[in-house]
């Protein structure tokens, strides 16, 4: 069963869409499911992300946890970004159903892969940041 905030979350997704000329751009996807999660960031020259937008292709927590991704990560510093872990998202949701828990997976992930995106464009190198998968998947969660 899906909190109320999963469900609003999901009804009324929070900054869908895209940033055109984005500084950072991760997609992950997850091919049991099929989900697949765009993510796209923009970062201002103090490393500040000021606007966060998503697209995402998949079940309504799929979407709820891609929408509750961009608001934990809007604002604040790449650094701090890189620390939003799927658990943080689920709990902003007021958890998830344990078959659902790979949609946050996968939010962590395509912040990952815009930070990633965004490093490469840049040239710099981001403490702690590691390659994204481009399979997200259960066994993931198992090497937590």
């Amino acid at each position: 069963m899906y909190s109320k905030k999963v469900m609003d979350y999901f009804m009324n997704p929070r900054n869908m869409g895209e940033i055109e000329n984005a500084s950072g751009v991760g997609t992950v996807g997850n091919a049991k499911c099929g989900d697949i999660m765009r993510m796209y960031l923009k970062v201002n020259e103090k490393g500040i992300i000021e606007e966060v937008k998503f697209k995402t292709f998949g079940c309504g927590a799929a979407i709820a946890t891609s929408s509750m991704a961009t608001e934990l990560v809007v604002g604040k510093t790449v650094q701090e970004a890189l620390k939003v872990t799927n658990k943080a998202v689920a709990e902003a949701l007021d958890g998830l159903p344990a078959n659902k828990v790979h949609c946050s997976l996968l939010a962590e992930e395509a912040i990952n892969a815009a930070l990633w995106d965004y490093a490469e464009k840049n040239s710099i190198k981001i403490e702690g940041l590691k390659q994204p998968k481009k399979d997200v998947h259960e066994e993931y969660l198992e090497e937590e």
